[in-house]
């Protein structure tokens, strides 16, 4: 059996489930699911890495767009700031001093800045986020997280790029591999490096997508079930799980127990449920980037702000700019065919899909865009 982290039994804090849909009968009963083959399995991921291989990141190039940097010697709290007000997660970091492009900001970043922030034997105040820069940080976080290498030293972390003319295979080992969410598109034709885009796995996968749509008998596995196929994290005795421990949360245990499981179960979301089990809403790295509006993190204390709050600081947050689109929770059936659920993680913004029982939206399991490649990638 695979454990699950402990989650609170008090009655749990009413969300909103309006902004959840899913596809499928409530009354549907699952039938004899069908065994997959080796063969087709094999089959599948030789053509997939073919195309990955004979097609580059140009493909990943958007018409039109903008892509934010950031420099290392810009204060972390404007940092944050500018990545709420533009709507996005990530941003590469740029220094001046050595001409190229040296990391990432991300929201795990924001995270360990809010715990540091709450643990009141740090160095770190939040006066301090007014003229403590990237740089600095990136430099300190070196000490949190003890990143050491063999010779037991500090490890600064390189930064993960790709080029235009890599493979789109490269790309994506690079982003598992590595365990990032992005990797920067950069050309070095002239003196200055160039910023072309953000590659993501939903891009890539968005290509095979489209490669595929009009020969899907070449991919033998895109009709099958996914609770037939190892792929994703489940819960005990439902599906095929992946080996990880299953996560999830009651909406009125702390934002401090939310954080430190993205943390230290190293995931990027942890379903919201109720005292059934059923899917309320989702908690993800990203959304922490919603307490940058009226400095909301200096006002609050993580173990006292319960989840349920925090989502409606998130909803808050993103309907003040308009990013909110509606629906926060996408998810599938267990029932539903592999092509399925690749179509809908290949819609921009959809990083996962949680796998929920028809009609009661009782939760069985999770599959991340990691999940999929990882699979398809063998």
């Amino acid at each position: 059996m695979i454990p699950r982290f402990p989650v609170s039994k008090t009655p749990g804090i009413g969300i909103s489930g309006d902004s959840m849909e899913i596809d499928g009968d409530p009354f549907h009963h699952a039938e004899a699911v069908p065994k997959i083959l080796d063969a087709d399995v094999e089959l599948s991921r030789h053509r997939i890495s073919v195309f990955l291989s004979t097609h580059t990141a140009y493909e990943l190039l958007p018409e039109s767009g903008k892509v934010v940097a950031l420099d290392v010697a810009l204060p972390v709290k404007q940092a944050f700031h500018i990545l709420y007000e533009q709507g996005i997660s990530v941003a590469p970091l740029w220094d001046h001093d050595v001409g190229r492009f040296v990391g990432i900001l991300s929201p795990l970043d924001f995270i360990l800045i809010l715990r540091e922030l709450g643990n009141h034997g740090s160095d770190l105040t939040e006066e301090e986020l007014e003229t403590h820069a990237i740089s600095a940080w990136k430099e300190g976080k070196l000490q949190l997280t003890r990143k050491f290498d063999g010779n037991g030293s500090l490890h600064p972390r390189r930064l993960i790029d790709a080029g235009p003319h890599d493979s789109l295979k490269d790309v994506a080992l690079k982003l598992l591999q590595n365990k990032v969410a992005t990797v920067p598109i950069i050309t070095h034709d002239g003196s200055v490096p160039q910023l072309l885009h953000l590659a993501s796995l939903t891009g890539v996968l968005k290509c095979i997508c489209r490669h595929f749509k009009h020969s899907p008998a070449s991919l033998p596995i895109l009709q099958q079930p996914i609770c037939s196929i190892p792929l994703g994290t489940w819960v005990p005795k439902i599906g095929e799980s992946n080996g990880r421990p299953f996560a999830m949360l009651r909406p009125n245990a702390s934002l401090s127990d939310a954080l430190s499981l993205l943390v230290q179960a190293e995931v990027s979301a942890v379903p919201i449920v109720d005292d059934n089990d059923s899917l309320l809403d989702i908690y993800s790295r990203s959304d922490i980037t919603a307490l940058a509006k009226d400095r909301a993190y200096a006002q609050i204390h993580l173990n006292e702000l319960s989840i349920h709050q925090a989502l409606q600081l998130t909803q808050e947050a993103s309907a003040t700019y308009g990013f909110f689109n509606g629906q926060r929770c996408h998810m599938c059936l267990r029932s539903d065919p592999l092509h399925k659920v690749m179509d809908r993680l290949a819609i921009p913004g959809v990083r996962r899909l949680v796998i929920v029982e028809a009609g009661s939206k009782r939760v069985e399991g999770i599959i991340s865009l990691t999940d999929l490649f990882r699979f398809l990638l063998g």
